[in-house]
């Protein structure tokens, strides 16, 4: 019988001699993990962490940017983000969608590491994957940063506002921190490590939906007073697809099924355990009972601090790989330790007795779970990252964490000058979108849209059941002329009252 072209190795423009059937395979299921974390994941999750009456717009935030990501990452961001270099903290402006360019082997980052004189330190890695693979993988971690980011942002903001937000905030300002770390940009061959995403997606999510949520301004009293969670077993399921979803987040960045991979998803799993239960210790010999949302919060604390150093940014050659993660499994756990105790302090003590912090109404914490969470793991992975582990796999050569001493040191210092470029870079240019997109609409909602919810914004709720929102509460009494003139309309949208 004949054997199908797709199935011909290395005999066919399907199967070509350098690609890795395994490595593919892998890369293509990581990055439907990942993009599980986000759809139905973070969908969920904020649909239910939020009060009944935001169930609706809060799922919809999410479910919008994911949509609106993916046209403008193959549209033009991807290049942006690990193409040509235009300047060197950004790439150039072009698509990724035709088949030249998608079906050639993969080439990231797009530049090789250089010395000072400007000779090569370490090649150009070329994973044995197509580009396709690449740029999908990449779009489900720029897809979900603007969701975190909405978790900043939720039960107030304009929809119409977000809707123009979403492609502005990818375009100026996530492709900068992608490029900058990851597609060859100064802070990539400074030599600045970022594994999976801790400074280009949780540190900058956080620190853009701080600055939005500033910008936008609070939800209504009565909500910032009471605020609770719609559906706590929703919470769970959607904190569950977001931990499952975190072994493609961190196990896809070697790209390559190696021994790396595997490390860093066993790094990924001992930090976020770790993490929920000192969360949960603390809630406990502090507040006397464990909180579920608490121990959701440990867990992701966890997952984002992990992410930095989980194992290597770069895809290296899997003969190469005899051992693999940047930093040990005893320092994944030292770091769960961290992340459950200091954003639990940032949030339940400093945030309740800083003014600054208490005026801007960051709805979800995004700030304490991702920025400060993004920044911590950083900031170990310069401690612990381990120098022979750094040896097989940055391309920066005799790069060590500070705990190992010598140039230690150095690799700190590293850390937090990236940081602080991620930081600073966000805030300016988060501040920037906000005041254009004021110009042409409200960044907040109006006040009948804020007291009713969803059934003002969407014309559909979350439950049939009447409660918080609505504006009339029937009697069981029957109809009579003066209630059925009050009657709520039908609602517009694809569920009729039937």
């Amino acid at each position: 019988m004949a054997v199908p072209t797709a199935y011909q190795g290395n005999t066919s423009a399907a199967v070509r001699e350098w690609l890795n059937k395994g490595d593919n395979a892998w890369q293509m299921v990581s990055a439907t993990l990942v993009g599980l974390q986000s759809l139905p994941g973070l969908v969920i999750l904020y649909g239910s962490i939020v009060k009944k009456k935001w169930a609706v717009n809060s799922a919809f935030m999410a479910l919008y940017a994911f949509a609106a990501v993916w046209i403008c990452w193959v549209t033009w961001a991807y290049n942006m983000s690990f193409g040509d270099k235009l300047v060197p903290f950004w790439g150039k402006a072009k698509p990724a969608l035709g088949q030249r360019f998608l079906i050639k082997r993969a080439a990231l980052p797009a530049t090789t590491h250089l010395y000072h004189n400007g000779t090569v330190e370490t090649a150009m890695s070329t994973p044995y994957l197509p580009m396709a693979s690449v740029v999908y993988f990449q779009c489900s971690f720029a897809a979900i940063t603007v969701v975190l980011l909405a978790g900043s942002l939720l039960g107030r903001m304009n929809i119409k506002a977000w809707m123009a937000f979403v492609p502005l905030w990818l375009t100026f300002s996530y492709t900068v921190g992608a490029f900058s770390l990851w597609g060859g940009g100064f802070l990539f061959q400074w030599g600045v490590i970022d594994y999976s995403g801790g400074y280009v997606i949780h540190l900058s999510s956080g620190i853009a939906g701080l600055t939005a949520a500033y910008w936008v301004g609070p939800r209504t009293a009565s909500d910032r007073e009471r605020f609770p969670p719609n559906n706590v077993l929703l919470v769970l399921a959607g904190a569950g697809l977001l931990w499952m979803g975190w072994a493609g987040f961190n196990g896809g960045a070697p790209y390559a099924a190696n021994i790396d991979a595997s490390m860093a998803v066993l790094n990924t799993h001992v930090c976020a355990a770790t993490s929920l239960l000192m969360w949960t210790t603390l809630d406990v010999v502090f507040f006397k009972k464990p909180s579920v949302i608490g121990a959701v919060q440990g867990m992701m604390t966890g997952l984002v601090c992990i992410t930095p150093g989980a194992g290597n940014t770069q895809w290296c050659d899997p003969l190469r790989c005899c051992s693999s993660g940047l930093v040990q499994g005893w320092a994944a756990m030292v770091m769960g330790i961290l992340s459950g105790s200091i954003p639990w302090f940032t949030m339940m003590v400093v945030h309740r007795r800083w003014s600054f912090l208490q005026n801007i109404d960051d709805t979800l914490g995004v700030f304490h779970t991702h920025a400060v969470a993004g920044f911590l793991g950083g900031a170990a992975t310069g401690l612990f990252a381990e120098p022979v582990l750094c040896a097989l796999f940055l391309p920066v050569t005799h790069s060590r964490g500070g705990v190992y001493g010598s140039v230690g040191g150095v690799q700190l210092l590293k850390q937090v000058v990236g940081a602080g470029f991620v930081v600073a870079w966000n805030a300016v240019v988060t501040t920037a979108i906000c005041a254009v997109i004021r110009f042409v609409v409200p960044l907040r909602m109006s006040e009948d849209q804020l007291k009713i919810g969803d059934d003002e914004v969407h014309g559909e709720e979350a439950y049939a059941l009447w409660g918080d929102g609505e504006t009339l509460a029937l009697t069981r009494h029957g109809p009579n002329s003066e209630l059925e003139s009050q009657r709520p309309r039908v609602p517009t949208g694809v569920t009729q009252n039937v």
